[in-house]
């Protein structure tokens, strides 16, 4: 009897601790679409983010309970990562690859090609802005992290490594204050690729006071602006540059918003050292 007890009180305070460790909980019920134990496990697993969000979905009903932390994140952040995994769900539907990856088990009957909408689920509409207004904020989005990034190349160009750890740090706030819930589908895919090497990259140049390693970051942190910008559909012409003298030799690519070679990697020394690989439009 008393190990019963131990082991109930053991369970209640797992749980208990699970619950407290989001902070500024706020809970939803969504329609996610799938058909057994497996996808349970796969969806929970997508939703689930320690400290931030986490989804309970019940197969018999087909409605997740997502609990997040409303300061960090919000529901359609959740749901693309749901969708992403292969699950359609009231707001976003998976992509067909992840779809057709599943197993065969998994494959629920796709009700619809075009939007999900909620069904016999209470929606509160406040909180999801309709794929129109989204898809017009997804430039928004990104253009301060790719404006940051440009202004982070000009002092680089100049030299200037207190500029340049100063436009690094408006770089990380510019990555921070991006709202993942707002990128279309395609952009929030490699958003989630590359973020955590944009902010590794940012933040290891505003550390740094020695200008050759701040070049060195700058190099990672270029190749992942590249692809990010490449499906962000910038609103103004970019251009991907080449110098082939940095990085020991090896090359190094940069983006910038002038056709004319103002090379990061060497500044004043050699100034046009480099050439235009790629047009972005």
């Amino acid at each position: 009897m008393k190990s019963i007890l131990l082991m109930a009180a053991v369970v209640l305070l797992s749980t208990t601790a699970s619950q407290s460790q989001i902070n500024n909980s706020k809970t939803e019920n969504v329609k996610v679409f799938g058909n057994c134990n497996m996808c349970e496990s796969t969806i929970e697993k997508a939703a689930n983010k320690k400290n931030t969000s986490k989804a309970d979905w019940n197969e018999e009903t087909k409605v997740a309970s997502i609990t997040y932390d409303s300061e960090k994140t919000n529901l359609d952040a959740v749901l693309k990562n749901i969708a992403l995994a292969g699950y359609d769900n009231q707001s976003f539907l998976a992509p067909d690859d992840a779809y057709n990856k599943l197993p065969d088990c998994c494959k629920y009957d796709r009700v619809a090609k075009a939007s999900v909408k909620t069904d016999n689920v209470a929606e509160n509409h406040s909180n999801h802005p309709d794929m129109s207004k989204t898809e017009d904020q997804k430039s928004n989005q990104l253009k301060a992290v790719f404006d940051s990034y440009f202004l982070l190349k000009d002092a680089l160009v100049k030299t200037d490594r207190t500029l340049t750890s100063a436009k690094a740090k408006e770089l990380q706030t510019s990555i921070n204050a991006v709202e993942m819930g707002k990128l279309a589908m395609d952009v929030h895919t490699v958003w989630m690729k590359v973020l955590d090497d944009l902010k590794e990259g940012a933040e290891n140049i505003n550390s740094s006071k020695d200008i050759s390693k701040q070049r060195d970051q700058f190099m990672s942190l270029s190749k992942n602006m590249y692809e990010l910008i490449k499906v962000a559909d910038p609103s103004e012409t970019v251009y991907y540059q080449f110098c082939p003298m940095a990085n020991e030799g090896k090359g190094a690519n940069w983006l910038s918003k002038e056709s004319d070679i103002k090379n990061p990697y060497y500044g004043i020394q050699m100034l046009s050292c480099g050439k235009t690989l790629e047009t972005i439009r």
